[in-house]
């Protein structure tokens, strides 16, 4: 098992990559700290996981990130209750549609908050463990971090800053602390949260079989499980030196390609 005996803590793991995350990492070995606003729900993962691996393989931890100190209660909680940290996973991250007209100075800072000083806070709060077992951070950008989407400028900005992040850290923690950080940039993702932002947005329960070629040369989107497999192999001691490297997951080149997300029409009848 690639986390034999290892502990991570996933934030925003109650749906979606972060829940896959967090089974994928249990599955391999490791204790795993539940993370997320939905109690139910991350007590949900947090069963599963018990269900299938043991009763103390996970732990739950509802919080707001950017409340002040939740980043220093999540990292205390994992060694309080398993005794040591080897693996952060920052996922949590808001999602809101904006463009430049639409985003405000509020929304803008809020974005950044969450997705880029709170996953600063927590490897800052994590650091002193991940380095007494050479541990590793590992952040969950987006591709939009390379340009992003017309209503997706502020979310895209928070990416584009994580992956300078991951840049810098990864190359100063790994020096002078023995800590990697690395990133994935995940494409388009069939999560619980995508589905629910389509309908919103109109569109049937039987959008993703009309994903057009341009966007799922495979025909499908990739599955959070998907997501998940790579993230074990980079928190693994599999990973060896490897450190402030950043891989895009998507279906196809990124480079010269920024069409928009468009769904084929349903078929009448």
């Amino acid at each position: 098992m690639q986390l034999a005996d290892k502990v991570v803590i996933v934030t925003g793991s109650a749906t979606g990559i972060g829940a896959a995350i967090a089974r994928r990492a249990a599955a391999e070995g490791a204790r795993v700290v539940i993370h997320g606003l939905e109690a139910d729900l991350a007590r949900e993962v947090a069963a599963e996981i018990a269900a299938r691996h043991g009763p103390a393989r996970a732990v739950v931890h509802v919080e707001e990130l950017s409340n002040p100190g939740c980043a220093a209660r999540l990292v205390d909680l994992a060694v309080a209750t398993f005794g040591r940290l080897d693996g952060l996973v920052n996922n949590a991250a808001i999602v809101a549609s904006a463009d430049l007209a639409s985003t405000t100075r509020e929304l803008f800072e809020r974005i950044m908050a969450v997705n880029v000083l709170v996953p600063l806070e927590l490897t800052r709060a994590a650091l002193p463990h991940l380095r007494a077992t050479r541990g590793s951070v590992l952040n969950i950008g987006s591709v939009n971090a390379h340009c992003g989407e017309p209503n997706l400028l502020p979310y895209s900005l928070s990416k584009a800053a994580l992956q300078a992040a991951t840049r810098n850290l990864g190359d100063t923690l790994f020096r002078e602390d023995g800590v990697r950080v690395n990133q994935v940039n995940p494409g388009w993702v069939l999560t619980e949260n995508e589905i629910a932002r389509k309908r919103q947005q109109g569109l049937d329960d039987d959008w993703p079989g009309r994903v057009g070629p341009q966007f799922a040369p495979s025909g499908r989107l990739i599955a959070p499980e998907e997501i998940a497999a790579v993230v074990v192999t980079f928190l693994s001691d599999q990973c060896g030196p490897v450190s402030g490297q950043v891989c895009d997951l998507e279906q196809y080149p990124l480079l010269g390609r920024n069409p928009p997300k468009t769904i084929q029409p349903a078929k009448p009848g």
